[in-house]
Parts: C-alpha cells; structure tokens; sequence
C-alpha cells in the first residue's frame, strides 16, 4: 500500500507493541502537527529550561515540541517502562528531533542531577519523571512551575508532592484542554467510540449506558450519539436501571476505592443482560468482582490506578501532540506572568488532595 511503503520511507515513532506500520505517525506529519500546535497555542519557551520526559510513540513529540518552541535547553529523562525501553524512547525522541532539526538542544538523561533541577524553569508531569518527589521540588529554582498536563480538576496526589509545592511555593499548572488551541475534549468521544469497537461492540445502533459524573460527560455522550449509539448518562451507579444494555461504560473520578466494587456490582447484575460488556474508560473498577459475577470486562489489562483505560495516541498523534503543547504552553503563562487573571489556557491546582476540590482559577492565554 503508498500509505505503507510512505511511512517506512519516512521513518515513523511508534510504540514496542504495534505490529503494523502506521502512516499517521510519519515523521513528516509528526513535524507538520507540532508545528501547528505551536503556532495556535502561541507556545514560546525561548530563555527558559524545560526537564521532561524522552518517550516513544506519539510521546516522544514533548521534547520535542519543547525545543522547537526555543527552549533554551531541553533536559528529557528516560527510563524502561511497559512502553519501550530506554534505548527506544532515545533513538525516537532523537529521530524525530533531527527531522525538524532541533537535536541539538535536546539532552537525554537516566538520571537526573541537582544542578540540573537547579536550572529548571518547568518540570512536566510526564509518565517517566512521576514521581515529582518532595526531594526534587526542594531543589527547584523559587520560580520554577510544574506543568501538569491535563486539566486541574483531574489532579492525582500519587502524581506528585503536594505538600512540597504549596511548601516551596511552586505553582501545579493545569492546562484548559476544551480551549480552542487545544480542544482534547473534542477527542474523548470519538476515543470511546473505539475503545467499544476494540471490544468487538459496534457503538452503532447499540445500547450504551455511560457512568460519567464529571466533566468528560458530554464529549463522551455526543461521540457516542454521533456514531449512532442509543445513549443514557448516569451519574451514580445505584441510579441505574434495568434494560437491554450491550454495554455499561465506566468513566467515573477515580476515588480511594474502585468506583465500582461489590455493591456496584450487585446493581450492574441486576441491571444488565447475560454478555453486557463493562468498558473500563475511566475510574477504578474491581475486575475480580465484576468476572465472578459473569461481566465480561473491557480492556483486559487493567491500567494503572486513576488511568485512562485508554490511551488518547490510540487515535493517532494528533490529540498527543495538543495536549503537550497545551500543557507546556499553560505552564509557560504562568512562569512568565506570575499571576493569574480571567478565562483562559492556564489552570491552577488550588486544592490539597485530602480536602475537597474546588474550580481552579484560569488564566487567559
């Protein structure tokens, strides 16, 4: 196939596990994404050190993006994980780097020095650095920020020291992703609609009924509705009621403990048909519970705790490359101006995680 024999002769990034060739993550159309995502986030790092991650797949793109921006130094921290190993997330961040001739400025790391924490103007809240411990915050400079690249509201506590930031003064920085510039949201339900295809469910003419009680709610509804689906929203589980279901889509806030646990169980039995699917979107669910109560569980391997159970870089590197631009160019706003003001790109994490969470402030962009 062209698409095929293209992508090969391009070169592409792509995960340890794909087994095909995709031609939507082609080093040239990687190059055109991040260069538009700049230009209408408006994202400017010149003067200021960004320490990051250098990962595979659509992930590679944070460094990346970073030093296009004109970073004054890109410090990108690596490590093996479930995702690819340390050698792969190098060779991929350095490949595509030289595509659009920013190598230069990037410096792979596997261990990360103070002196190099004491340079740092933002720190990402990237998969490689999670943990952000209390031990590097200390180290940061005073008007450093920490981008935490997603939206405030979805903040984990497991993610990072708190404690350290309000401590030190270093501001957690969300980043607004229903902004025009970034516009992720717009995302989840075509996202959704094919975290049921992977099931073996067609969203098409099937009865879905969506746990959603936050603000993901209605992106999830009109993507589900849009591909045909027949669609009713529940907040809470125990208000759900008895029908013909195909599948119970679980996108609910992550808690202490699984949303959906014994008692949800029991009233998922009672409300759905022998062979309803539970897909696992967001939210903590107990998947011994739910398999000895005969419901199938989709995806089969359980994501990490508070994790999507699917990843945004399955519909591509577009949504990827939104977010991280969105992220860093939110962080940016707030290392630069120091202050916060009306609507806007830039949130703030305003809550500890053992109080309960209130709206964060944004900021324009």
């Amino acid at each position: 196939m062209i698409g095929t024999e293209s992508g090969v002769a391009f070169g592409q990034l792509r995960s340890r596990f794909d087994t095909t060739l995709r031609p939507g993550f082609s080093l040239p159309r990687l190059g055109a994404l991040m260069s538009r995502a700049l230009t209408e986030t408006l994202l400017d790092l010149s003067e200021l050190t960004v320490l990051t991650e250098a990962a595979t797949g659509a992930y590679a793109v944070t460094a990346v993006l970073a030093a296009m921006a004109g970073a004054r130094h890109v410090y990108a921290f690596t490590k093996t994980t479930r995702h690819g190993t340390s050698a792969e997330a190098m060779d991929q961040t350095l490949k595509l780097a030289d595509s659009v001739g920013v190598a230069n400025r990037i410096d792979i790391l596997e261990q990360i020095t103070p002196d190099i924490i004491h340079q740092t103007d933002i720190v990402t809240n990237s998969g490689h650095l999670r943990p952000l411990t209390a031990a590097l915050i200390d180290e940061l400079p005073k008007e450093a920020v920490i981008a935490l690249m997603f939206e405030a509201w979805e903040f984990r506590s497991e993610d990072l020291d708190m404690d350290a930031c309000l401590r030190r003064g270093i501001p957690i920085v969300g980043v607004n992703e229903r902004h025009p510039s970034v516009d992720v949201f717009s995302f989840l339900g075509p996202l959704c609609v094919k975290q049921l295809h992977d099931s073996g469910l067609s969203a098409y003419k099937n009865r879905i009924a969506l746990l959603c009680d936050n603000d993901f709610i209605g992106s999830l509804r009109s993507g589900l509705v849009s591909s045909g689906a027949s669609v009713d929203v529940f907040e809470d589980v125990q208000t759900l009621y008895h029908d013909q279901w195909d599948a119970i889509i679980v996108a609910l806030r992550p808690a202490a403990k699984p949303r959906i646990g014994a008692p949800e169980t029991a009233h998922l039995v009672a409300c759905a048909p022998p062979g309803a699917i539970v897909v696992q979107f967001w939210g903590d669910i107990d998947r011994t519970v739910l398999s000895e109560n005969g419901l199938g569980v989709w995806p089969t391997t359980p994501p990490g705790s508070g994790h999507m159970g699917i990843l945004l870089s399955e519909l591509g590197p577009e949504p990827v490359v939104r977010l991280q631009a969105g992220g860093l160019r939110a962080a940016e706003w707030v290392r630069r101006s120091g202050a916060m003001s009306s609507d806007g790109l830039a949130q703030i994490v305003t809550w500890h995680p053992d109080q309960s969470p209130t709206r964060a402030r944004p900021s324009p962009r």
